[in-house]
């Protein structure tokens, strides 16, 4: 395999026929050195120095200044509607005290499929439809995008600073009870500062620390 991409251009920077393309989906759209094939057949490495956030439209840059486009792949998906803005505000919220990744569509909210979190989601008054689409989250604290790469994201970490120990040479799809059922994200290592005793917490996640 000769071709290397080192660099990523964000969506909107780039112009032309890109040389291929890679269909990813969200585990798959944060990683920084894996062996990838677009759908045209082009085998190449993506080799970063550190793993950024693809976003949908985001290009590849290989070393001879071929680009290759990054597209998000459809996955199933929960799709949370609101009655209003304070009720949106309120699951959203709830959400984002659990670290889940969330896109925000309007007054609509995605995540990934979870029973739990639908069912605390609905215990909230909220709809939720079981659809299949591209996911493409807000950056939030645990995703770098390109546009924004190596700014302090309000954790301060670049990953290796969590305490998870991960490897990010793999997927950062590992979880930190996103997509799997077990919300113990072990945040006492993190000083993230929230408080994971709230009342919403009894759907059967411990958050208990320490």
């Amino acid at each position: 395999m000769s071709a290397r991409a080192t660099q990523v251009k964000a969506a909107g920077s780039w112009k032309g026929e890109p040389a291929d393309t890679v269909v990813l989906d969200f585990d798959d759209r944060h990683r920084r050195r894996i062996a990838m094939k677009g759908i045209r057949g082009l085998d190449f490495l993506l080799d970063l120095e550190e793993a950024v956030m693809l976003r949908s439209g985001d290009a590849l840059a290989l070393e001879d200044g071929r680009l290759v486009e990054v597209l998000s792949a459809p996955e199933p998906l929960a799709e949370i509607k609101v009655g209003d803005l304070k009720q949106l505000a309120r699951v959203a919220w709830h959400l984002g005290n659990r670290h889940l990744p969330t896109q925000i569509l309007g007054t609509k909210l995605r995540i990934r499929r979870d029973h739990v979190i639908e069912d605390m989601v609905r215990g909230l008054g909220a709809e939720v439809a079981e659809i299949e689409a591209p996911f493409d989250p807000e950056g939030g604290a645990y995703a770098q995008h390109v546009a924004t790469h190596g700014h302090d994201h309000g954790h301060g970490h670049s990953h290796d600073h969590h305490g998870h120990g991960h490897d990010h040479h793999d997927r950062h799809g590992h979880d930190h009870g996103h997509h799997a059922h077990d919300h113990d994200h072990a945040h006492d290592a993190c000083g993230c500062g929230h408080d994971h005793h709230d009342h919403a917490h009894d759907h059967g996640h411990d958050h208990k620390h320490g």
